[in-house]
Order: structure tokens, then C-alpha cells, then sequence
């Protein structure tokens, strides 16, 4: 943590500390509340003005037994009175409900760091369950943090006594117990979660009363005691003006989506099979009826972007939704999407595999598929979100490329982006871009593959229109009239004309933008959910004085049309991923240059610190 002032002193056994930022992690069995805990701390924060970063991290194994290594879910918020990008590389204090907790998430603490541990559940039979031979809290293995210890159960279950719940009800609240403990701790207001929790359990007044009297009593307990001598104030940050709200990637997805059928003026229909971390955009979707939105919990992966491209026939704009197994299972499709050419989105939010892999962490493992991963020269538009709240952005401008170049567009989010969340600026309806989709009507000299002469798109001529009948379909079209064709020197020129169209594609995105000078000795590039930790890394490496700058990529088939002249301006060129270096390949095959990788694959986010050891190395 970083100390910005002196202590401020309050009361003669207790001060205050002023920092620029804090990161905290809660850890426990999946069942403990954690995701909940975590996300009410976030959202405090961000009302109370901190900028705020999470990283949730769920447990794989859906019913883990209690107390053990694979059972455990955690949830890291980084916040803040600056701008932030990451939710830090380390936790600066640990709060964890059991032994498994401890041992998982330990190593990742600074040193010194702040431990506030659950007492109660350092039970000989939870130490064996989470591998200890003793118990740590007594034999001098923490004794490099400042541990806090707390009979958390048994005060929770005393605060709550009166309360008319099972033993069992009862030991859920301690979340909360926790909760009302960091609120003190770091001087956040009880006032959001209790409200938060009068609106929740309005219908379970029992419920109710006793989350907050656990709330209350964690709050109370860490006041009355001496158990902290200091706690900490981490100020509001300096937020551009406007209106916020604390958004997840996945929120901002569903939203993008929403607000590209309002500009569109055409119903959205999202076909999707439940699979994680893609599942929340259905949940989001499915409450926005109110907007037309139409949303099919398809019985597996190929009906659902079978029913998405065939509601892109009817001229709706077709979405799916999957993560890396479910683009397996979609390739075919995607192809007869890309033969037919029609505007399908397909939201790939990447997971760690390969098959089942690790379906609760997080990667970037897919662009190769996305950009290569069907039969025959196939090619499609991708496109990558760098930040949870970007994501609303890079939805929306899929669905406008989609409709402008009548192509699959690609949307690579992944799980850091998807689970995680930070304060978003509403954007303002009247600033959004028009998507302007102009259908065939007139019949005169019409033909399915008749293409407009900037964008090289066919019409999009929606089935019962009166003189428009057509046919289209997977086997190769003859150019103009959409008729089958096994013309060699036709599909030779068919399959061309696809990709030049896709090519063209870079006439109507952005050029990248260099974070930093527009030459020099390095330049660090980026695509998707590495954005934050590049960024913060490089402006640190900037501000002492080092010779390196930085793009990322949004867009990633086709590249912006200038991005070989930023690359040539610089002696050195590093590719941070969360793979083996997909896009480093791409980058070394169509540019030719000699870029240097730096591969992540462990299911977790890049670390800051990693990324300056990288470039003090290089440099």
C-alpha cells in the first residue's frame, strides 16, 4: 500500500492512514459468499468516488467439499483516489474464512501484508483438509505479515442469537461479519450495503435483520476493540465528470448488443448454450424483453449458431454467444455464415483449455481459431475489448461491421474481462454512432451476390420480400447471380473476393494510436485483456525516463492499415499474451519483423511487475 501522508491521529489508541490505493482479497469455501462480499466492497467504493479494478476467481468444481484446496473462490478489488487499470498485482490484505484459503491464496500477499483470519475454522480436521501439518496461525509460518486473528463464527453466531435462523443460516451471514470488518478497516460507509440488503431480502424480513446485525456487529467489533490500532482512508479519485455505474464485462457485452439493436433499428435474437464465462450475457439479455430482444437457450452448441445465422436470414441481427469448446462446435457454421454471407456475431469469451480446460480461469488461447479455425479459405472480421467497460464498445462496433460488410464478426472477450468490473461512464444515447442498414427492396436487376463497389458486400434481401427470392447456402456461388458453381477459375476468384472484402474491412476502423512517443527503442503490443497491465507498466517505465511505448489492439483481422509503420518506427517490438504467442506469430508472419514474446498461461492476468521485468530486460 502506498502511504501518500502521515498518520492522523484520532483517539489515543487508534490513527488514521492515508493511501493512494489498497487491494483486498477475499478467500473461502465457494459457499462462503465470497463473489458476494467482494462485490459489495466494490460497490461501495465506487460510490464512495474510489476508482475501482476486481478480478473474481471462482472454483472450477461445482459442489468441491467444504474445506478444500479446489473449493476455494476468491475475489480481488483494487481501488482507489487515482486512475487504476488492474486490481493490482498483489493483495495488500487477505481476508480468509478457512485453512484452504490461507494456503491458496497466501503466496500471492505482499510481504508484510495485513491477514484477518476466521479462527474458528482452524479445526484439525479443516488443517488436514487443507494440507497442513500444523497449524499455522501457531507455529511461526506467518510470522512475516500482520496477522489478524478473529473468532469470526462464534461472534457472527452471538450478534445473531435472537435471530430466529438454523445454525446453519447463521454461519452464512458471516460474510457479511467480514464484511462490516473491512469497512472499518479501510473507512467505507455501512450505508450502500444495508440499503443493498433492504432491497434484496424485502420478502425475508428474518433474513434480513440478520445479515444486517452481522454486518453491524463485524463493523461494531472492529471498532470497540483494539483489535486494529490503525485503519486506512483511500480518498475519491479524480474522476472525469458524469454518470457512472460499477459495470462487469459481461454487463457491458449484453448492453452493446442492446443498444446496436436500438441503433439499427432491427431486433436482436441471441441463441446461445449455457457454458462459462459466456452464460451471464444470456442471463443479461434474457431480462431485456422490454427492447425486443429475443434470447434461445439453445440444446447445444451448433443449434444455437445454426438459429443465429438463420435469424440473420430473416434480417434481425443474429448473436451467439459460446467460449472456446462451443467455436469448436460452431466452426461449420461460422463457414456457411461466411459462404452465405451474413452479418453473425459470435461472442467468444475465452477460458483456459484446451477441451474442458479451465473453465473458470482466464486466456487468450482463441485468436488462432477465430482467425484460421475452419475448413477452406474462411475468413472473418475479429475483434477484441481491452477493458470491462470497452467491451460495451467493441459489442456495438461488432454488429456495425457485421451489417456494413454483410460478415461473421468475431467478438473476443475473455474471462478476466467477462467476471471482472470497474466504473463505467454512461454514454449518452445521442453520441452513439448511427448503424445504418439499408435492405434490398427494389427487384430491378437484383442478384444475391451483386456487390456494393466501396464495401464489396451483397445485398441483405430479407426472405418474402416481393421480386427478391434467392438462394443461398454452403456450396461455392457463382460471382454475381449466387448460383452454384464448380468453376474452378470461379472459385478461385470467389474465395479472393471474400478476402479482399474482409481486407477492405481496414478502410472503416480506427488507425492505432501509440500510448506514449510514436518512435523509439520499444514498443509493447497488446490485444484484449492485457490492456491495464501494459499500460500501467509502460507509463511507470515512461516516468523514469526509459525509451518505450505502446498500442493495443481492438481490432485483430483485419490489422489497422498503419499498424506496419508504428511497428517499423521502433528498435524492438515485445507481445505480452495469455497464450504461446498467437498474435506474435501473426505479427512476425505478415510483418516480418523480429518481435519478442512474453507468454502467460497459468489462468491468470498479467502482473504489472512482470511486465517491467520483461522490458528492463529488453531495454
Amino acid at each position: 500500500m502506498s502511504v501518500t501522508s502521515t498518520k492522523i491521529n484520532t483517539t489515543p489508541k487508534k490513527s488514521v492512514v492515508e493511501l493512494e490505493n489498497a487491494t483486498i482479497r477475499f478467500a473461502g469455501d465457494s459457499g462462503d459468499g465470497m463473489q458476494l462480499t467482494g462485490t459489495q466492497f466494490t460497490n461501495t467504493s465506487a460510490i464512495f468516488g474510489n476508482d475501482t479494478s476486481t478480478l473474481p476467481d471462482f472454483p472450477a468444481e461445482i459442489r468441491a467439499p467444504a474445506g478444500s484446496l479446489p473449493g476455494v473462490s476468491g475475489f480481488q478489488v483494487n481501488f482507489s483516489s487515482r486512475d487504476i487499470r488492474t486490481p493490482g498485482d498483489q493483495p495488500n490484505v487477505l481476508v480468509t474464512m478457512n485453512p484452504a484459503a490461507l494456503r491458496v491464496h497466501l503466496s500471492d500477499l505482499e510481504p508484510g501484508g495485513i491477514i484477518i483470519v476466521n479462527t474458528n475454522s482452524f479445526a484439525p480436521l479443516n488443517l488436514k483438509k487443507a494440507g497442513y501439518e500444523s497449524n499455522p496461525l501457531e507455529d511461526g509460518s506467518l510470522a512475516g505479515y500482520r496477522v489478524i486473528q478473529v473468532p469470526l463464527s462464534e461472534l457472527n453466531a452471538n450478534a445473531l442469537k435472537n435471530v430466529s435462523l438454523a445454525r446453519k443460516e447463521v454461519d452464512r451471514c458471516k460474510n457479511f461479519f467480514a464484511l462490516g470488518l473491512t469497512y472499518y478497516l479501510f473507512d467505507r460507509p455501512l450505508d450502500p450495503t444495508l440499503e443493498w440488503i433492504r432491497e434484496k431480502f424485502k420478502k425475508n424480513t428474518v433474513i434480513l435483520e440478520a445479515n444486517t446485525l452481522a454486518l453491524q456487529a463485524g463493523y461494531n467489533y472492529a471498532d470497540t476493540t483494539e483489535v486494529f490500532t490503525t485503519h486506512y482512508r483511500v480518498r475519491s479519485a479524480n474522476l472525469t465528470p458524469g454518470k457512472y455505474r460499477n459495470i462487469t464485462g459481461n454487463e457491458a457485452t449484453a448492453f452493446g448488443f442492446i443498444a446496436a439493436a436500438e441503433a439499427s433499428k432491427r431486433p436482436l435474437f441471441y441463441a446461445s448454450y449455457p457454458i462459462t464465462p459466456a452464460s451471464d450475457i444470456l442471463h443479461e439479455l434474457s431480462k431485456h424483453k422490454n427492447f425486443g430482444i429475443k434470447t434461445f437457450q439453445a440444446e447445444d452448441e451448433i443449434a444455437a449458431i445454426g438459429a443465429a445465422i438463420g435469424a440473420s436470414f430473416a434480417g434481425q441481427l443474429g448473436l451467439t454467444g459460446t467460449s472456446g469448446p462451443g467455436v469448436c462446435l460452431k466452426s461449420e457454421a461460422i463457414g456457411l455464415a461466411v459462404m452465405a454471407e451474413l452479418p453473425v456475431v459470435i461472442a467468444d469469451i475465452q477460458r483456459g483449455g484446451p477441451s474442458t480446460g479451465l473453465p473458470t480461469k482466464t486466456e487468450q488461447a482463441d485468436l488462432l481459431q477465430a482467425m484460421y479455425g475452419r475448413n477452406g479459405e474462411c475468413p472473418a472480421i475479429i475483434v477484441a475489448p481491452a477493458t470491462p467497460g470497452d467491451c460495451f464498445k467493441m459489442a456495438f462496433e461488432a454488429f456495425r461491421l457485421a451489417t456494413r460488410f454483410m460478415s461473421p464478426v468475431f467478438f473476443l472477450s475473455d474471462g478476466y474481462l467477462a467476471n471482472g468490473s470497474e466504473p463505467w461512464q454512461i454514454p449518452s444515447v445521442e453520441d452513439l454512432p448511427d448503424i445504418e442498414i439499408q435492405s434490398r427492396t427494389d427487384p430491378e436487376k437484383f442478384h444475391p451476390y451483386l456487390r456494393d463497389k466501396v464495401t464489396l458486400s451483397r445485398p441483405w434481401a430479407i426472405p418474402g420480400t416481393p421480386g427478391l427470392e434467392h438462394r443461398i447456402g454452403g456450396l461455392e456461388k457463382q460471382d454475381v447471380t449466387g448460383n452454384v458453381s464448380y468453376n474452378p477459375e470461379n472459385h478461385e476468384y470467389m474465395v479472393n473476393l471474400r478476402a479482399k472484402k474482409i481486407a477492405g474491412v481496414a478502410n472503416f476502423i480506427p488507425e492505432v494510436e501509440v500510448f506514449g512517443p510514436t518512435q523509439g527503442e520499444l514498443l509493447v503490443v497488446g490485444w484484449g485483456s492485457t490492456y491495464g497491465a501494459i499500460t500501467s507498466a509502460v507509463e511507470s517505465m515512461q516516468e523514469q525516463g526509459k525509451s518505450v511505448s505502446s498500442i493495443h489492439l481492438r481490432y485483430l483481422n483485419p490489422f489497422p492499415k498503419n499498424l506496419e509503420t508504428v511497428l517499423s518506427n521502433f528498435n524492438k517490438v515485445l507481445v505480452p499474451e495469455l497464450n504461446l504467442g498467437q498474435l506474435l506469430t501473426l505479427i512476425r508472419a505478415r510483418f516480418l519483423i523480429k518481435a519478442t514474446g512474453l507468454q502467460k498461461v497459468q489462468g491468470r492476468p498479467l502482473k504489472i511487475s512482470e511486465l517491467k521485468d520483461k522490458i528492463d530486460q529488453l531495454l
